[in-house]
This record gives C-alpha cells, structure tokens and sequence, in this order.
C-alpha cells in the first residue's frame, strides 16, 4: 500500500477532513496498551493501581478512556485537576502531584473532593496539615522520595538523581519532619511513599534498585503502606529505541515487589505505577504538509506547515523522531533532507537528517510517535495555532479537540 492508514483511514482523508498540521491518536492502539499493562500489572499479595500519567496528553477524551478502563489519575496542576473533574472523572482516583502547588491549587482541589496528594517537600505537608484542619477533612499523603537512583536518560528529563527538584531523601531532615507533622496530624494519613527515577527506560536494573529503596524505608512502620514506583517506560522513537515489553516489564516488578517484600518480612496495601508516554506516545501522529523546498551548500530542506508550536522536543531535548511521506510509502528514499518547521527559530528542526522520497509542495508528511507531549507543550509562538486532536478506530475518526482560529489567539486579549 502506498498511503499511510491510521485506524483504517487514509491519511489523505484526514488531512482534507481536518487539515494541518494534526495530531491524529491510533485509538484501538491506546486501548491495547492500556489493556497490556492492566494485564500484567497484578498481584495476588496486594492491590495494584495504574494511574495515567496525564501530563503526557490530557484531553477531556482522554480520560473518558482512561476511565472506562478503571485507570486512576496523575495530575499535577489545578488546570489538570479542573479538566480531570470537568470531564467527571472519579475524584478518588485522582492522585495530585508536583512540587510547588500553589495555596489556590491545594484548595480547589481540596474542595472538589481529592484526597490522594503526593507531597514533594516539608513545607507542603506543613500546608496540606492546616488545610486540612481548616476543611475538617482526611487527607492520603504520600511522600515523594528521592532514593538517589537515575535511570540513562537526557539530563533535563532524569528526576531523582540528588539534587533532583523533586523529592526528599529519606533521611534527610526535611523527611523526617515531614512524616513526623503526619504522624501528629488528626487529618492527615500517610499513605505511603512514592518514587520516579526517569523516562524513557530500557532496563529493568534501575526499577529494581528502586523497590529495593522503597521496601526497606518501610521496616521503620508498623502501619502497611502503600508504595509507588512512578512511570518512565520507554517508547519507540526511531529504531535505535529498545523498549521493554509492557506486559512482561510489569509483571517483573510486580514479582520483584512481592519477593523483596517477603525477604523483608513485610507487606504492602498498594503497588502503583504512573505509565503517561508509554501509553499514549506511538499511538499518536503528527501530520504535516510539505510546502516550501530548499536547497543550501550542504542541506536540502523540505519545510512543513508546523514544528517547534506543536512539537517543542526537538528543540527541547533533541529528540529524534522517524517520518514518512504518507502517500508515497513505496517510493525510494532518495533523498537525504532535513525536515524543519516554519517558527522563525533557527532551532525549529522537526528532524535534523532523514532520507525520503523527493517530495512536492502538498505532500503529507507524517511524524510517527508524536502522541507524548506533541499537544500538551503545544503553544502559539509566532501566533501559530495549535492543531486539532482527532482519535481515530475502525475507519471512523471523531474530533477531541478543534482546531484553533485566528479569533482564539486574542479570545483572553482586552481590547
């Protein structure tokens, strides 16, 4: 065949249906990645718990699905937490986490029912304990802990190396202060401890070396806890990616758990886990249109109707990606081109060096794996307007988000 499909549609279709560029979401692909992980993330000695990591790709869509398939929630500001309940998603599934959170952010939170909050510092748990005398209600803390472990990822998106901004070392003063304010608090309940060492991981050494971490703070309890070994579950960008078999990589820590806790002698309530990229990231496209041609001394350019506005990784973190040109799969990649953006940054390359097809202006080119943080870190820079969200399954397709018009950029303007 010589056209991209996505959920049984030409993307030819897509692209005269809904224009460029286009996120469009693989939605049997998403559902089976999700049913991948419920599958292999069980336990026979405790509960187990997914929360979807909603940073990653939050659409009010989005979470329907996430919740006809009973995942919990990872929010991490009042903007997430006000689209988690717009789209009436079980409040006691929603797990708020972030380290600064603002008064305002505690209280809507607060007062819209949640009460599963990971604190990431003391001063948050001194915050929530007057809160929660001033609301008169129970609330789950979990601490965030720094156990010291980095996974081989970038440098900006490793989390839990020392001086990480998230997260207390166990021993440290702060942490002990922390659990001590819970413990004397009438409100407050610890829910158990919560860890998250990177994303995108390839190995499982450094989940291991995490629950070890996390079993042993628990002999220092006599309640049974709850543990949270956090998310980065490495995806398939381009063929250098080796990621781990979700189903099997769970069912690894879920056994690693169970045995390092019994060589402990102890016992948990909960295991969970924050999946976001790995669920939503390959079933995700990002389509463009090819427009402008270009050759210099020692480059040639194929330029597309988007770029660093719809997807600021590449600039971000040189993230790398593949890329087809959608409705000539079959033609020979001849050409060795650099496919960049239309932002007036030098740094708005979409892929620095690929070999395609020669392509015309009005070729659709297609950005696999886009579906993690293409429309979540989306912005208007250069007044460029952010693209629609369509999900698409058995040859239908349904718009999740519309496209923005020029009337949205000034929509919050005083004129």
């Amino acid at each position: 065949m010589s056209e991209l499909m996505i959920g049984e549609i030409p993307v030819s279709q897509l692209v005269a249906k809904y224009q460029t560029p286009l996120y469009v979401y693989d939605e049997k692909k998403l559902e089976d990645t999700i049913k991948a992980f419920k599958q292999g993330f069980q336990s026979d000695h405790f509960k187990t718990k997914i929360l979807y990591a909603s940073k990653a790709f939050q659409t009010v869509e989005m979470l329907k699905l996430i919740e006809k398939y009973d995942l919990g929630l990872d929010v991490v500001s009042g903007g997430e937490t006000y689209t988690a309940l717009r789209a009436e998603f079980p409040v006691e599934e929603i797990y708020f986490h972030g380290n600064n959170k603002t008064p305002d952010e505690l209280r809507f939170a607060i007062e819209n029912g949640l009460n599963h909050f990971i604190a990431d510092n003391e001063m948050e748990v001194e915050l929530l304990d007057a809160l929660s005398q001033e609301y008169n209600k129970k609330i789950h803390v979990m601490i965030r802990l720094n156990v010291g472990i980095e996974a081989h990822t970038h440098e900006y998106i490793v989390t839990a190396h020392i001086d990480s901004k998230f997260g207390m070392l166990y021993e440290s003063e702060a942490c002990q202060k922390a659990l001590n304010i819970i413990q004397d608090s009438e409100q407050l309940l610890l829910e158990g401890f919560h860890a998250h060492i990177g994303s995108q991981i390839f190995e499982m050494s450094a989940w291991l070396a995490e629950i070890d971490k996390l079993v042993s703070y628990l002999q220092d309890f006599d309640d049974v806890l709850s543990l949270n070994l956090g998310g980065g579950f490495g995806i398939r960008y381009t063929e250098n990616d080796a990621p781990l078999p979700i189903e099997k990589s769970v069912q690894e820590l879920v056994s690693y758990t169970e045995e390092a806790l019994k060589k402990q002698g102890q016992t948990i309530q909960q295991l969970m886990i924050e999946p976001g990229r790995s669920i939503v990231g390959e079933a995700g496209t990002t389509l463009y249109t090819v427009g402008f041609i270009k050759e210099t001394p020692h480059k040639k350019y194929y330029f597309v109707d988007g770029g660093m506005t719809d997807n600021i990784r590449p600039a971000l973190y040189q993230a790398e990606y593949t890329c087809d040109l959608a409705t000539k799969l079959q033609s020979e990649k001849s050409e060795k081109v650099t496919v960049a953006g239309k932002m007036c940054e030098s740094g708005d390359v979409v892929i620095q060096e690929t070999y395609l097809p020669v392509a015309e202006s009005g070729d659709i080119l297609a950005v696999y794996a886009t579906g993690a943080y293409g429309y979540s870190m989306s912005s208007n820079y250069n007044r460029a307007l952010t693209p629609a969200v369509v999900f698409v399954k058995d040859g239908v397709s349904k718009i999740v988000v519309r496209r923005q018009s020029y009337t949205d950029l000034l929509r919050s303007e005083v004129l």
